[in-house]
């Protein structure tokens, strides 16, 4: 059973910084790209940034030069530093993976449980 469990969630002040983590356990046969999404208050759920699995990327424009997305393959782990933070970043970030679990061999998404992100003073 594949899960994806985010972690490093948390208030900060403004123009502060934080760095989220998120690690897809169980039997991967192959991951394909992985992603941020986040969902402000009383918002629907937006993409923030996504990460092939030849690490090209792609961010928000509201992101762009603030948070950078990373993976490492070998612990099936994917990041997302923030910097600069922004009162209007203040949402529950979601992990997402686009993979083939080796129950099954059928692609898919998966998704976190989330986790909270908190900007203010």
């Amino acid at each position: 059973q594949v899960q994806l469990v985010e972690s490093g969630g948390g208030l900060v002040q403004p123009g502060g910084s934080l760095g989220l983590s998120c690690a897809a356990s169980g039997s991967i046969h192959i991951t394909y790209s992985m992603a941020w999404y986040r969902q402000p208050p009383g918002k629907s759920r937006e993409l923030v940034a996504t990460i092939t699995s030849d690490d090209s990327t792609n961010y928000a424009d509201s992101v762009e030069g603030r948070f950078t997305i990373s993976r490492d393959n070998a612990k099936n782990t994917v990041y997302l530093q923030m910097t600069k933070l922004k009162p209007e970043d203040t949402a529950v970030y979601y992990c997402f993976g686009d993979l083939v679990p080796k129950s099954d061999y059928s692609r898919r998404g998966f998704w976190g449980q989330g986790t909270q992100v908190s900007v203010s003073l």
